[in-house]
């Protein structure tokens, strides 16, 4: 578990950004409940994704100026990465 404020901050936001994103895909993806054509994975996706980025500066800035070796920490900053992965390599590929 991290030991610094901002070290549970990211975990914390990052466990967040997982559960929504799963709780999501499971009531599209499974359930049938939703569609990803209505406007709330438009809502969804512009609140979650930036708390993913938070997540990210605050684990980066928790190890790097606290140094915090947390697992969960690096874990939290990895997701980041994996987001902002993400997000670049899916605007290359829309082709509305």
């Amino acid at each position: 578990m991290p030991k610094t404020k901002l070290g549970k901050w990211s975990v914390g936001l990052s466990t967040f950004f997982l559960v929504i994103i799963t709780t999501s895909l499971v009531s599209v993806l499974m359930l049938r409940i939703l569609s990803f054509d209505n406007r709330w994975w438009d809502v969804t996706v512009a609140v979650i994704f930036p708390v993913s980025i938070i997540a990210l500066i605050t684990g980066i800035v928790a190890i790097r100026k606290y140094k915090e070796r947390s697992i969960s920490v690096n874990l939290s900053v990895l997701i980041g990465l994996c987001t902002i992965l993400f997000i670049f390599l899916h605007s290359l590929f829309i082709s509305d």
